[in-house]
């Protein structure tokens, strides 16, 4: 009797082992915990996790990318009231605001049903199992992979090719991909790859069959949206606007005119994301305060009077 005690204990312990390793289907979170939701894998299973603090920046924080910004919104628009509407790649500069419009968006349309999965580039083989799971919910659903790109021979490539073909999926007319990256084609381009473009008596250009692979998923979002780096004009009045939130004055604002330049040079850019960095670090280090009105502060700004508002570019 003893023995088969033991026997039954080793085999309980060992089926729970086997149980933490195999695959188990994907279930429901509950949907009314939050607005977001993050896809999280051990192992071989997978769950949804509700988002507990969403980001609170709104479209009017977001200036300098209005023509992006009327895009996107135009889209989630469209797709939140039922009509057609686009994946969407958001491409280009770093820092700019890619991923802030998009969560900008989410806040916009949030009471209206909009609902946001962010997965994770070594999860996207799963992508056809999360269409499944909210295909039959009245919510809409967009899902966000952020800073997308991809090395030769990686899964996830295949399964993000084949769930962009045309809808996401079949019947999954309430989902969306929404994807930002630095690389509008997704995949590392070589020198190698252009030597088999043909070309013919006429000159018309075949590219090679390694070109045609590589820009073939980034067509198959139909909607490309592309940031630019900014000006110095620009980057400077982000700067003392991000000074301003951090609570420095006009006096300090204009006196970080030089330090805020020489910041953006050893980062070797001039972003939205550099000018927060550097506003922290100014302000952080304890400067003195006084008032000299608003004069000041366009020095920060090179002399320009057009001066963007609101935080930027985060």
């Amino acid at each position: 009797m003893a023995d088969l005690d033991t026997f039954l204990t080793r085999a309980e312990a060992l089926l729970a082992r086997l149980e933490a390793v195999l695959p188990h289907p994907l279930t429901a979170p509950d949907w009314d915990a939050g607005v977001a939701f993050r896809y999280r894998k051990r192992g071989a299973s997978g769950w949804l996790e509700p988002v507990r603090h969403v980001a609170t920046i709104r479209l009017g924080d977001l200036q300098e990318v209005d023509a992006q910004k009327e895009r996107l919104l135009r889209n989630t628009a469209q797709f939140v009231a039922g009509r057609p509407a686009n994946n969407v790649l958001l491409t280009g500069a770093r820092g700019t605001g890619k991923s802030s419009l998009i969560k900008a968006c989410l806040n916009e349309f949030a009471p209206q049903g909009l609902r946001l999965i962010e997965v994770d580039k070594a999860d996207l083989t799963d992508l056809p199992d999360l269409a499944e799971l909210v295909s039959g919910r009245p919510e809409r659903f967009v899902i966000y992979c952020d800073d997308l790109s991809f090395e030769e021979g990686e899964a996830g490539y295949k399964a993000l090719k084949s769930m962009l073909d045309g809808t996401v999926s079949q019947g999954g007319e309430n989902v969306l991909i929404y994807a930002t990256s630095n690389r509008r084609h997704l995949l590392p381009e070589r020198m190698l790859d252009n030597l088999g473009a043909t070309y013919t008596d006429e000159g018309e250009l075949h590219p090679g069959e390694a070109v045609e692979e590589k820009i073939s998923l980034s067509e198959r979002f139909g909607m490309w949206i592309s940031f630019y780096p900014f000006s110095q004009r620009e980057y400077l009045a982000i700067a003392a606007q991000w000074l301003r939130h951090f609570g420095a004055d006009e006096t300090a604002i204009a006196a970080a005119r030089q330090e805020a330049l020489v910041w953006a040079l050893e980062r070797g850019s001039r972003s939205g994301r550099v000018a927060q960095q550097f506003a922290r670090d100014y302000v952080g280090r304890g400067l003195p305060q006084g008032d000299v009105g608003g004069a000041a502060a366009g020095a920060m700004a090179a002399g320009s009077d057009d001066i963007p508002a609101g935080l930027d570019h985060v």
